[in-house]
């Protein structure tokens, strides 16, 4: 029986995405790898995928359901969807309860304590990585999210296909895959989605992007404009890669003079670089803060301390940058 191209579609990624996770040294064959599954097509469309590809590549699949325990009945949805994850043939599905706390606002604290959780999970079971269901939509969005923020390359550079989070392995191997292609495949496959009722809630302001930014960008320039940022994202890790690298070879260079010789998109990764060595929360330092300190190094007039998230302190005497 001929499969649906969806189904084709979201199975052929899954296999190239571990087939480039295993050529990397992420993955190690015989090793075992977890789909992350909220209930949701993206992550349900992942779990089939990953059922029936992995063994083909000699690896061992599973899933791991995270209940965030927001919303009356969560401990309920998360069971069933463990058992629906078993009824694929992955093994072994667990479910892990999280708190969800305040720190940096609910998107953010939700996706922290997930992460948590499937670190938690990876090393329980002694996976070597665990698979998100993230989508080229996901990351047109992260990307319009970054241009929002006024944020650098880095961030518009969106979600990288694997990275690693506090030592645990994520792959994201459905990041050319479109949304409406998991939602056919989920339908081609017959199995039951659970809508997610957060992903509907403009509380969240991923969901005012998903709802409203995006179609209104499509209607003003045209169709492809998923793509379009999905790929911008792409050429701009290419140089963030790039410049990241220059910038760790450059590292000890933090004599003011030195640093002044370099271009500023390195001189600034340094900077940033050498605050968050000395103790600088990476997600309170701001693009204003490294430019306080970049001007300790081109604008240098017998300026005071720069103050830096943390209690951290950055400042110059004479030839020398400093924090303390």
């Amino acid at each position: 029986m001929r499969l649906h191209p969806a189904v084709n579609r979201t199975r052929r990624e899954v296999r190239e995405g571990l087939r480039a996770a295993l050529d990397a040294g992420h993955v190690s064959s015989g090793g075992l790898v977890l789909a992350a599954v909220s209930g949701g097509a993206d992550s349900l469309a992942l779990a089939a995928a990953l059922s029936r590809v992995a063994g083909r590549l000699g690896l061992r699949a599973g899933a791991v359901v995270v209940d965030h325990r927001l919303q009356s009945g969560s401990e309920a949805v998360a069971s069933a969807v463990a058992d629906r994850c078993r009824e694929l043939g992955l093994d072994p599905v667990s479910v892990h309860a999280v708190r969800v706390g305040r720190s940096g606002g609910p998107e953010a604290a939700a996706r922290t304590a997930r992460l948590s959780a499937l670190r938690a999970a990876a090393a329980e079971h002694g996976a070597d990585a665990v698979l998100l269901g993230h989508t080229l939509d996901d990351q047109a969005e992260t990307v319009l999210l970054g241009l929002g923020r006024g944020s650098g390359a880095r961030s518009l550079s969106g979600m990288a296909p694997a990275t690693t989070w506090r030592g645990t392995v994520l792959l994201r191997p459905l990041l050319h895959v479109r949304r409406s292609e998991t939602k056919a495949a989920c339908e081609a496959l017959g199995l039951q989605v659970w809508d997610d009722p957060m992903n509907a809630d403009d509380e969240f302001t991923r969901v005012r992007v998903r709802r409203d930014a995006l179609p209104a960008l499509e209607r003003a320039l045209g169709p492809g404009v998923v793509e379009a940022l999905a790929r911008s994202a792409d050429l701009l890790r290419d140089d963030a890669d790039a410049l990241d690298g220059w910038a760790r070879t450059a590292a000890t260079k933090l004599s003011p003079d030195r640093l002044a010789e370099l271009p500023p998109a390195v001189r600034r990764r340094v900077l940033r670089s050498a605050a968050v060595a000395a103790g600088a929360p990476p997600g309170q330092l701001s693009s204003r803060h490294v430019d306080a300190l970049d001007g300790l190094v081109v604008r240098w007039h017998g300026q005071g301390p720069v103050s830096l998230p943390g209690g951290l302190v950055g400042e110059r005497r004479y030839d020398r940058l400093s924090f303390r």
